[in-house]
């Protein structure tokens, strides 16, 4: 039974920068001024999502100066598009500008057009919610608060650790006990104070908004704190700079989806760029699901109410997109819905086979959630949802070394791959001239 939250928390707000004009609700469309509120809308509880809403006409005016002058690098190139003061307290840590790859080889095979892969397991902490938690820490920052608190099944819980490391923060983690005990060390060693919740992730949820406002802790938790968005949305931005011209050839890109958020971001970082008239139309999105956790797939395929249908079960081998209920599924949904995009399951033996056959295809090393996306491709290409010749981007979300017990399980019956010999040139030949 979920935890509810016992008081509603005002959200701690540094000075916002004048092109931000204040934050929608998704559920009734209200428009709230930023200097006054909580981090949800106060008519629809924990389910009142709100976006970041801008100023582009000033915004476009700025930009290329801010760009072509900013001394910043990685995300912090684009510190004018976000919503933070120019005097914000940033984390030392570089995050973003990861590279974006030609998959040359697998685009051939798979009969692509172009096929990219921007690999965000070289963030310094492993994966793409380093954005987030960056962001994170620089507004509790710059708005005095020391404790941030974050429910996460791992990545963004190392994240929030990483940054705040980087950041002389203290870091509250909340996460599923049944967590892996890598990503469990990985908290430790950077500092955090970690809380094993006996029970779900949507349960350690809960718990995590329920202690945030009884303590006073700034809350990053994604789904509930509208900036996460706006931090993890840069990687878009890279995409599109990276890219240069060619941006505007691109078809398709595909995310691995559990609670939706970065879906949503990358939907959201889309639309910027259009707004700024940096590209003239946005791809179409293609959220990824495993099958143990296909609450979008679902109600998407339903055509049914994200705001309404109730939660699942999950389980499975992806942990990263175990999700009863999506805590931002509303920002997903209007992704795939909106882009004329799609919502595919894959199972846990199509994902497992994903994380060798991306390796080789591409070099990139990618954790079950992130080699999903790669999965992805292969069952859209199969039911038609990519054609043949069409361009496409995947955003590989973390590093494989996130889950090294799933990489040994996609490669285990690979046995004849592997030869033995004593240190002699003979036995060496002769091993390896074995069937």
């Amino acid at each position: 039974m979920p935890i509810p939250s016992s008081t509603r928390q005002r959200m701690p707000l540094p000075s916002l920068p004048k092109h931000v004009l204040g934050l929608r609700c998704l559920v009734c469309g209200e428009l709230h001024a930023p200097d006054d509120l909580a981090y949800v809308c106060p008519k629809h509880g924990n389910e009142g999502v709100l976006d970041v809403v801008y100023d582009y006409d000033y915004m476009r005016e700025r930009i290329r100066h801010d760009l072509a002058s900013t001394a910043e690098s990685g995300m912090w190139r684009f510190k004018s598009l976000l919503p933070l003061p120019a005097t914000a307290s940033l984390p030392a840590l570089q995050v973003g500008s990861t590279p974006l790859y030609r998959a040359q080889r697998l685009a051939r095979d798979l009969q692509l057009g172009e096929l990219w892969i921007k690999d965000e397991g070289r963030q310094p902490t492993g994966s793409l919610k380093d954005r987030a938690s960056a962001l994170a820490v620089a507004m509790a920052r710059t708005a005095g608060i020391q404790t941030i608190a974050t429910a996460s099944t791992g990545n963004a819980a190392a994240a929030l650790a990483g940054m705040c490391a980087a950041s002389d923060a203290k870091p509250v983690i909340f996460v599923p006990a049944t967590v892996l005990p890598a990503k469990v060390a990985q908290l430790l060693v950077y500092g955090a104070k970690v809380v094993l919740v006996e029970g779900s992730y949507d349960e350690a949820f809960e718990l995590c908004l329920s202690a945030s406002a009884h303590f006073g802790w700034y809350n990053r938790s994604t789904g509930y704190n509208p900036f996460m968005t706006e931090g993890k949305k840069t990687v878009v931005y890279e995409i599109v700079e990276q890219l240069a011209n060619e941006n505007e050839a691109i078809d398709a890109v595909i995310v691995s989806a559990g609670d939706g958020c970065i879906l949503g971001a990358v939907h959201k970082g889309f639309r910027d760029m259009q707004a700024l008239g940096w590209i003239h139309r946005i791809p179409r999105l293609i959220g990824v699901q495993a099958e143990g956790s296909d609450y979008l797939y679902r109600v998407w395929k339903d055509d049914g109410d994200v705001v309404t249908a109730p939660p699942i079960r999950t389980s499975g081998i992806a942990d990263s997109l175990m999700a009863g209920l999506p805590r931002d599924r509303i920002k997903a949904m209007s992704a795939v819905r909106s882009t004329e995009g799609a919502f595919i399951r894959v199972s846990d033996e199509e994902i497992l086979a994903a994380i060798p056959g991306l390796a080789r295809g591409s070099g990139v090393f990618a954790e079950p959630a992130a080699a999903a996306a790669y999965a992805g491709l292969l069952r859209a290409l199969d039911e038609g949802l990519i054609h043949r010749g069409e361009r496409v981007a995947i955003i590989s979300t973390g590093t494989g070394l996130k889950d090294f017990a799933s990489a040994i399980k996609s490669v285990a019956h690979e046995s004849s791959s592997v030869i033995q010999c004593i240190p002699t040139l003979e036995s060496l030949q002769q091993a390896w001239s074995q069937p």
